[in-house]
């Protein structure tokens, strides 16, 4: 399975940065060890779209609703995403589900959206750390698949992002065996929900220190990476490790 290096740009890089950035790592992204995707806040989706033309590198949003428009103060769109040639919409990421109070039934609608006009949703999942110091994290992950899914396609493409959300920017990394667990965990799930050819990739402050081991282990089919996507070489350092 190829895989995939995923850039969750949260609220940084403005436009002009956004712009400068992409005129550098167009220059390594060759380097890369499989497919490139970028997500940068919606304020930059144009500067994106347009450095990034005729390039393999891709692109998508870190959140959309599920209709393409209407009376949705602040939301995105998939439609004008898709118009502007992005590829990707991040879906349910635990800072989503925790600031902006997203539930399972609204990330169903968006994934089911998503899939409808041709993008693909990448779905985040994860438990907190009491979750998993209470031996729940198997089924917080069953329940956000199982709910999360419930309206998607089968014939379509979809990736999960697992991404313990006590890992995300706080350092800490699950270990090997962890992750080794929890993703052949996240496998079995999708493979009981019909997703098998899903791919999984896993998330919490990956860093090119750390990527070459993680990127070894079964059914971790990529990253998505927080702020060390925010500079080119880290990036591609995680991209292309061995």
């Amino acid at each position: 399975m190829k895989k995939i290096f995923a850039a969750n740009w949260k609220l940084f890089k403005s436009p002009k940065e956004t712009r400068e950035f992409f005129t550098q790592f167009k220059e390594v992204a060759g380097k890369a060890k499989g497919e490139l995707v970028f997500f940068p806040s919606a304020i930059s989706l144009e500067a994106a779209s347009t450095t990034l033309q005729g390039s393999a590198v891709k692109f998508g949003a870190q959140n959309c609703y599920s209709h393409a428009q209407g009376a949705f103060t602040g939301e995105n769109s998939a439609q004008v995403l898709k118009d502007l040639g992005g590829t990707y919409v991040l879906i349910g990421h635990s800072e989503r589900r925790k600031i902006f109070g997203e539930n399972d039934t609204l990330i169903a609608d968006k994934v089911a959206y998503v899939q409808s006009l041709g993008l693909t949703p990448m779905l985040c999942i994860g438990e907190t750390l009491q979750e998993r110091e209470d031996l729940k994290t198997y089924k917080v992950l069953d329940e956000q698949l199982h709910y999360g899914l419930a309206k998607a396609d089968k014939t379509k493409p979809l990736v999960i992002a697992y991404e313990p959300v006590w890992a995300i920017g706080t350092g800490k990394v699950a270990t090997p065996s962890q992750v080794e667990e929890t993703h052949a965990d996240v496998y079995a799930i999708l493979t009981k929900l019909g997703f098998e050819e899903s791919p999984i990739l896993y998330g919490g402050s990956v860093k090119p220190d750390n990527a070459g081991g993680l990127i070894k282990i079964p059914h971790v089919d990529g990253f998505l990476v927080g702020g060390a996507s925010l500079e080119v070489k880290s990036f591609i350092d995680i991209a292309s490790a061995e």
